[in-house]
């Protein structure tokens, strides 16, 4: 018998990388740790006999730099995360047993994608700005079938396109715009696997305000069990038109750890 899926691939796929470049100074959040990258060892620091040399690497990073997901462990309410699990006790030994990076299943799920700089006719949302319910709703007519439950849902605010000028990207006194606490009981209501902006916390950051309030995270993470996915990069994707796709996404199987960098794909038939 032959597999669907597999002739899907041998009759050609087109892929749109969603993922951003690891490099040294990019821009992130500064309450994770930065990313670094060397070269302990380089060509010609060790030569074999035979003339052969080999160079490795070393990198340090946060688990929450660059493109990343949000394990369920990354967030508590209260003292509790999701599900009802006492955060302090979870923590106990330095790993997230239950809700860890670790326990998210491969994803090969529908994506959709709301384009809300799109909807606006703009090419990025003003800082600050929160992505209402009814942005929401009018960018998902927008796509083939609106949001189900399950889908993977992308939401393009064209915060993305600053990333190259770094400290712009974070925000700070500007804010970042994203969803606020009805946008995400919007996507919860609707029952979607994982979230994802082109921001850097997914959610809307207040003018001067940091990270200082994220009810989103607390809506989403916390008391629906719907992972997050930040700083993807999404102009390619809005660029060609795809309201609609197959995501693949796959976190480092990092037991214990609260999130993830990864390199998601959007994938359509060529």
């Amino acid at each position: 018998m032959t597999d669907a899926l597999l002739s899907a691939v041998q009759g050609g796929l087109d892929v749109v990388d969603l993922g951003r470049q690891l490099r040294v100074g990019m821009p992130q959040s500064p309450n994770h740790p930065q990313f670094w990258h060397t070269l302990p060892r380089r060509h010609g620091d060790m030569t074999r006999a035979d003339g052969g040399s080999a160079a490795n690497d070393m990198i340090t990073m946060g688990c929450h730099v660059g493109t990343h997901i949000d394990a369920l462990a990354h967030v508590s309410h209260d003292g509790l995360m999701f599900g009802g699990v006492d955060a302090m006790q979870a923590g106990v030994g330095g790993k997230y047993d239950a809700l860890g990076v670790h326990s998210i299943a491969p994803m090969i799920r529908r994506g959709v994608l709301l384009d809300i700089a799109g909807l606006h006719g703009v090419s990025c949302l003003d800082g600050g700005y929160e992505i209402t319910v009814g942005d929401l709703e009018a960018a998902a007519k927008n796509s083939d079938g609106g949001v189900g439950e399950g889908d993977v849902v992308l939401i393009r605010s064209g915060w993305g396109t600053k990333f190259a000028e770094g400290g712009a990207y974070v925000g700070g006194p500007s804010g970042v715009p994203g969803v606020g606490e009805a946008g995400a009981q919007w996507l919860a209501e609707r029952r979607i696997h994982a979230a994802g902006a082109d921001t850097i916390a997914f959610e809307r950051l207040a003018p001067g305000g940091g990270h200082a309030l994220l009810p989103a995270h607390r809506v989403l993470l916390v008391e629906s069990g719907i992972y997050l996915i930040e700083a993807l990069d999404l102009e390619e994707l809005a660029g060609r038109g795809w309201a609609e796709f197959t995501l693949v996404l796959v976190p480092l199987n990092i037991y214990g750890a609260t999130g993830s960098p990864v390199r998601p794909l959007a994938v359509r038939a060529a």
